[in-house]
């Protein structure tokens, strides 16, 4: 296994929208360990391939307290959505930066697991956010998108400061 870089904000690779994973073979689960090697070690609770540059649609999620139910979803898509909940989100893509999200509050999702079985999840709270995060990340979007173009530009202003001052 090995640590992928994660392209930070606001990188145009970020805006590539994922394609659908066709067959899930060897190179597809080396991604999925990579993935979530680099999730855990950043430390974050979900990452969408497009932050590593692979522009497939594959996510790794692990809302846990004990950091050990790790969630691959590929091909994932929400079905349903319910109720809304507002919540505040960061991003391995902009780090440092966490803002309150409008988001559905419930979502059940359609997915393959990593053997190829289709599955669903019905989630609430933090692992609907989660989710919605990162499919967002698939379709090419992130989260500070859903903020208003003024706060856009502070964020964008801000990591641009940040990577002056560490260059």
């Amino acid at each position: 296994m090995s640590l992928l870089p994660i392209l930070r904000f606001p990188d145009p690779r970020l805006r590539k929208v994922a394609a659908p994973v066709d067959r899930i073979d060897e190179s597809i689960r080396r991604l999925v360990r990579d993935m979530a090697e680099t999730m855990y070690e950043a430390p974050g609770i979900g990452l969408a391939a497009t932050q590593v540059d692979v522009h497939k649609r594959v996510i790794v999620i692990d809302v846990s307290e004990t950091r050990d139910q790790l969630l691959t979803l590929i091909n994932p898509e929400i079905v349903e959505r319910d109720g809304v909940q507002v919540c505040e989100e960061g991003c391995l893509s902009v780090p440092g930066i966490y803002e309150r999200v409008e988001r559905a509050e419930r979502v059940i999702a359609r997915y393959l697991d990593p053997d190829g079985v289709q599955r669903t999840v019905d989630a609430s709270g933090l692992l609907a956010v989660c989710l919605q995060h990162e499919i967002d990340h698939l379709e090419g979007r992130v989260f500070v998108e859903h903020l208003s173009q003024l706060k856009q530009m502070r964020i964008r202003n801000k990591l641009a400061k940040q990577a002056r001052i560490t260059a």
